[in-house]
């Protein structure tokens, strides 16, 4: 892993050989046709001379999301707001379910940068990619039982069939919610599947609990009604870990093109700062629903499930974002998954720190 917290999308058309949970993207769109202001051809000059900096060559960056308001609410404000227009980035969409399947898309070279969640650090912290910027801190993921299937407690999850996507933060809450009730996955008959599958089998009753994320979540405790019983979510384990959303790039792709990746950050910072901003929840959550081709009410519930992170939040409180990847860091290390690693080898905080900075500098020499 390599570096911190906030980014936005752009991807190929992914390989189809990656499928579901396990698999590829499922759609590619290309955001700087349809989505992007318009000025295409002059903004990269205008934003050049409001910094005084020479025009930079116009880029593509592939980038890989997941279908849900976490992952996409900064990366299409940035779009929709022509953000990365400013910047000479054309970006290239796709969709996929988890943040390990989009890391293996990475490795394959069809996807540049990408969003994952909680689960897929581990993953950074043992080398196979960077972090350029921290998204978010989660309170996303949740265990949910079933009063019918009596497990509407966490020591009633023992014994029983619990379904979970491997290796994202549908493991990790799991495995801490077992731990909270003196349980571990032996007690347990472990179902392992995708986020899609793992919705309709809780909700079909072909499960007993499952751990799973928002939208999936807010999905299945609405359909079940009664029945469901939310037995954990990550603000109960705050003693001991921190859930945090990334953007993440091969160590290779910031070592041929630091200067996009920049770029990009910064652009993605915008959209991230206009995200924050609670008077936009419906705009912003009408973008996310136009992406996906989803509902907009769907949207807009999911807009407390985070503390959004800002520019400003980067450039004023860097000692606090090092310290969430330093929890974070323990936690996965004291559960086995990764031996310890200095920060800084796989947490890009120049490229955040520097992105950043540009905005602040550029807000104040506008007077705002």
């Amino acid at each position: 892993m390599k570096k911190v917290f906030a980014m936005f999308l752009s991807a190929v058309t992914a390989a189809a050989l990656l499928a579901g949970c396990a698999g590829g993207g499922t759609s590619s769109t290309t955001a700087s046709a349809d989505t992007q202001s318009a000025a295409a051809s002059t903004t990269t000059e205008s934003a050049a001379a409001s910094t005084g900096e020479t025009t930079a060559e116009r880029a593509t960056v592939n980038v890989a999301y997941m279908p849900d308001y976490a992952s996409l609410s900064g990366l299409v404000s940035a779009i929709n707001l022509g953000y990365f227009d400013e910047e000479g980035i054309d970006v290239n969409l796709t969709e996929f379910a988890d943040g390990p399947t989009i890391i293996n898309a990475m490795e394959s070279g069809s996807i540049d940068v990408g969003y994952i969640g909680q689960g897929a650090h581990k993953l950074c912290i043992q080398g196979r990619a960077d972090i350029f910027a921290l998204a978010h801190v989660s309170n996303g993921d949740a265990i949910i039982g079933s009063k019918s299937k009596g497990t509407d407690t966490l020591e009633g999850l023992k014994g029983k069939v619990v379904a979970y996507a491997p290796g994202t933060s549908s493991e990790d809450i799991l495995e801490l919610g077992l731990q909270k009730a003196g349980l571990t996955m032996d007690d347990i008959q472990p179902m392992s599947m995708d986020a899609t599958n793992l919705v309709s089998a809780m909700i079909s009753g072909s499960v007993d609990a499952c751990a799973a994320w928002v939208p999936n979540t807010n999905q299945i405790l609405k359909q079940m009604g009664d029945d469901a019983v939310q037995l954990c979510d990550n603000k109960m384990f705050t003693d001991q870990t921190v859930s945090l959303s990334s953007w993440i790039c091969m160590p290779s792709y910031v070592e041929e093109n630091r200067d996009v990746l920049v770029r990009f950050t910064r652009a993605l910072y915008k959209g991230f700062d206009y995200r924050a901003n609670h008077d936009n929840d419906d705009t912003v959550a009408g973008w996310v629903a136009d992406q996906i081709k989803g509902d907009k009410d769907t949207q807009l519930e999911q807009v407390n499930v985070a503390d959004w992170t800002t520019s400003d939040f980067i450039n004023n409180d860097m000692d606090t974002v090092k310290q969430y990847y330093q929890t974070q860091q323990d936690a996965i290390v004291a559960a086995g998954d990764a031996e310890a690693a200095p920060l800084e080898d796989y947490i890009l905080f120049d490229v955040m720190e520097e992105a950043c900075k540009d905005i602040d500098e550029a807000a104040a020499e506008a007077g705002e």
